[in-house]
């Protein structure tokens, strides 16, 4: 498969060369061919125009056709998956069955949010059938659905170029959904976005859809990012990345003539709470099970476990970790930005004092040679309740493999510990009964604090299903209402619209008389199919 390495400005590939840029391998520093081109300011109004004519087209269509629509990209993936996969390889230095497995997700969850749409329940269709003898007012025919928001912008993520990425989950939701969507492809992995922004470009074309169903823009910079969020045309932004990036593109759609919603997943620490009883029967098979999870994709992932709440004088635990992540070597990052912001924030939080190195390599990044450039060494700190308590910004992400041991004295503390904590994905118990038993506070506290919370088990890994909750409150996500894995993300990118009095023919088939669709219906408040 070729790559251009210009944009794809709905069913055209874009020809301005504005600003040029190389995907990078990290592993080497090599810069990968081809140079990849900044879109230009009249290729974004271009984008945003199309996608504009595209939404009442495609927001028109069943969930079955959108459905046919959201397989044949998962089918196109799968086709070319060799070649996608060898490119986000170069561009990540990803290991071949992460990519894999990352792929599998990708299509995978096009095709569940095809059975979704196809099956229709998720309008959340309800109809109020007419009351005209009412007393002492009538009542109207009122019948209301879920309907396309509009064209939406999503921004690839760099710690997953597949399942978070041009057809990821943002991706998929807001096409599920029935709206345009313009990507904005990472300077991570150009390559891989090129080559998936493809297959779903051929998708629209078989399709015979609007060529504005879809677009991507390439840019190193925020020029095409400020531009396209600031487009009238635009309805939503969906966003997975740095809580800097977050904040900032929130307040631009906060600050528009009309503003938008801005879902932005930031990451977070995803606190972990050891309780004495678990303690005491299983120290060294948690330790092991947090160094697993910590360095997992070398501790890359928004769910990593960065925050271990533990009792006092834990020497067995402590001691396992220290020697399974002291015998670690170097961890293979994302880009060389990432592995030096990386190392820069473990050297600050050493330099700092604020708590105690325990484990890992302090000097992580020095004397590393141009071919270990986006290498990062594990760290793990350790602290205690009241310290941690009294410096707010140790509860702050460091990207990457370190965790930090928050010792405490009674399981009492906890539930208030919990309460002082900002928001987050992810919250983990590990609890024998007797520990359960008596954990009702914290737990209380937790479901305030984050999205989803985990018994005995480790935070990294995110299965897309129709319960799953990958958000939480504030800054961990811009939106706690939300999430962005799982069949409920296709409702950030729908509204509900009322429909009063309307003759039948005049209706959306999901609301007709009869049920055409036989889709589940609140029919005046009872679930129905028929």
């Amino acid at each position: 498969m070729s790559i251009s390495g210009f944009s794809l400005i709905g069913g055209q590939a874009a020809t301005a060369a504005g600003a040029t840029f190389s995907g990078i391998n990290p592993a080497t520093g090599e810069k990968l061919e081809p140079l990849f081109h900044t879109a230009s300011l009249e290729e974004v109004e271009q984008a945003a125009a199309a996608a504009a004519a595209a939404a009442p087209v495609f927001g028109a269509l069943s969930g079955k056709e959108r459905g046919v629509f959201l397989r044949a990209i998962a089918d196109g993936l799968t086709a070319d998956a060799e070649a996608i996969i060898a490119r986000a390889q170069l561009e990540s230095g990803l290991p071949l069955p992460r990519l894999q497995g990352e792929m599998g997700r990708t299509t995978g969850q096009l095709k569940l949010f095809a059975e979704v749409i196809e099956e229709g329940s998720w309008l959340d269709a309800r109809i109020d059938a007419a009351l005209p003898e009412r007393k002492p007012l009538p009542r109207s025919d009122i019948r209301s659905m879920l309907r396309p928001i509009g064209p939406v912008v999503v921004f690839g993520a760099s710690n997953f170029p597949l399942a978070f990425s041009v057809a990821g989950g943002d991706t998929a939701s807001a096409l599920a959904a029935g709206n345009p969507v313009m990507v904005k492809a990472h300077p991570a992995h150009p390559g891989t976005s090129a080559l998936v922004g493809a297959v779903i470009q051929k998708a629209v074309a078989a399709a015979g859809l609007p060529e504005g169903v879809f677009s991507l823009l390439f840019d190193a910079g925020v020029a095409v990012a400020q531009a396209v969020v600031k487009h009238p045309a635009v309805k939503a932004v969906g966003f997975t990345g740095s809580a800097g990036a977050g904040k900032a593109l929130t307040r631009l759609c906060h600050e528009r003539e009309e503003p938008i919603p801005c879902y932005a997943e930031m990451g977070s620490t995803n606190p972990l709470f050891i309780l004495p009883g678990a303690m005491k029967e299983r120290a060294a098979g948690i330790a092991a099970g947090l160094q697993g999870s910590f360095t997992l994709g070398s501790g890359q992932f928004c769910t990593k476990p960065g925050l271990v709440f533990l009792p006092g004088g834990s020497s067995e635990f402590v001691d396992a970790l220290k020697t399974g992540v002291d015998a670690m070597g170097g961890h293979g990052m994302l880009t060389p930005g990432i592995a030096s912001k990386y190392t820069e924030g473990v050297a600050e939080r050493v330099k700092s004092g604020k708590a105690e190195f325990v484990a890992g390599t302090q000097a992580a990044g020095e004397g590393q040679t141009p071919v270990d450039c986006a290498k990062g060494q594990a760290a793990v700190f350790a602290v205690s309740l009241a310290q941690f308590m009294a410096e707010k910004d140790l509860e702050e992400e460091i990207f990457g493999p370190t965790t930090m041991l928050i010792y405490y004295d009674s399981v009492d503390e906890l539930p208030a510990a919990a309460a002082k904590l900002h928001g987050h994905l992810t919250a983990t118990l590990h609890a024998n009964a007797e520990d359960a038993a008596g954990a009702g506070k914290l737990i209380a506290e937790l479901e305030t604090k984050v999205g989803r919370i985990l018994f005995n088990g480790f935070p990294t890994g995110v299965e897309v299903c129709h319960a799953m909750v990958h958000g939480g409150p504030f800054p961990a996500t811009s939106d706690t209402r939300t999430t962005s894995v799982g069949t409920r993300a296709i409702l950030r990118f729908a509204r509900p619209v009322c429909y009063q009095d309307f003759p039948d023919a005049a209706l959306p088939a999901e609301l007709r008389a009869g049920n055409p669709l036989g889709i589940m219906r609140m029919v005046n408040g009872k679930l129905e199919r028929e």
